[in-house]
């Protein structure tokens, strides 16, 4: 396996994320404490706010949620009667810890891993998720992890251990964003309960090259949750060699991103924007 591959899927753990500012609107503790669900209420909050601007139409306030903010949206949306629509770009259809199991196995097949590296990678994962939903004492929860995250470094090849200056320092850093109140509720949270409520417009879109929340896993999870909660109006796209920033890719790895001078694909932009500019005649009028 390739030095960096491994590292690489360790690091979307904490990527997947997105890019979170800090928490708003009576948030405590700050956003290393905050889960998805304090984060939507930050969004209501800035909902709120444009409530109270003369220049904005109050029935035209919709929310576009990109990666985990595709989970927030929906949490948003079935709290407020004020949100109109919502977008949803590489939002989650099934619990995290599958999209994190997808997202394991196609980084490190992109990468040029073999079929033994990522059987084993994918029972390392199932093993912290196994401690992660089950283990209520946090002293014995953090001693398991930093178990299993001693022994699946063992396993590397010695170029990848020398990649890793700082051994306890790494396994540790993975242990603290484990035991975190956001990967808690990330990989146990059913994105599917959520959709069954959001009543208003859906659009849901991924990309054909997302490696990190894969298109054909959960894009038919979403559009039958919410097809199951009555949803009168939503549409579930697939947008082809878009990778998990939308932006048109060869592979959609992770290191290509920073290598794309595309920022976010004219496709992307055109899909958005046609289908708010069809959704919003339907919708509030003021």
């Amino acid at each position: 396996m390739k030095g960096d591959i491994a590292e690489e899927c360790t690091k979307r753990r904490v990527d997947c994320r997105c890019a979170l500012s800090h928490p708003v609107g009576g948030s405590h503790g700050g956003a290393a404490q905050a889960t998805s669900e304090d984060f939507a209420r930050d969004v209501l909050a800035g909902v709120e706010y444009l409530l109270t601007r003369r220049e904005i139409d109050p029935n035209r306030i919709g929310l576009i949620g990109h990666s985990d903010g595709g989970n927030i949206a929906p949490l948003a949306a079935v709290d407020s009667n004020d949100v109109a629509f919502i977008v949803l770009m590489a939002g989650s259809g099934v619990t995290g810890d599958l999209v994190l199991e997808g997202q394991i196995a196609a980084l490190l097949k992109v990468g040029g891993a073999d079929q033994a590296t990522i059987d084993a990678a994918i029972q390392d994962h199932r093993r912290r998720m196994d401690v992660i939903k089950n283990e209520t004492d946090p002293n014995l929860a953090q001693e398991k992890l930093r178990a299993v995250g001693v022994d699946s470094l063992s396993r590397f090849e010695e170029k990848q251990r020398q990649a890793i200056p700082d051994y306890e320092g790494y396994v540790d850093s993975q242990v603290q964003m484990l035991t975190s109140r956001w990967y808690y509720f990330f990989v146990t949270h059913d994105p599917r309960e959520t959709l069954r409520e959001v009543k208003c417009p859906v659009l849901a879109l991924n990309g054909e090259l997302d490696l990190q929340v894969l298109a054909k896993v959960n894009l038919p999870v979403i559009e039958q949750a919410l097809r199951e909660g009555g949803n009168p109006d939503f549409t579930v796209k697939e947008l082809p060699r878009l990778n998990h920033l939308f932006q048109t890719a060869e592979t959609g790895a992770i290191e290509e991103y920073a290598r794309i001078d595309e920022t976010l694909s004219p496709l992307a932009l055109e899909t958005i924007g046609q289908w708010i500019e069809g959704v919003l005649p339907r919708g509030r009028q003021p």
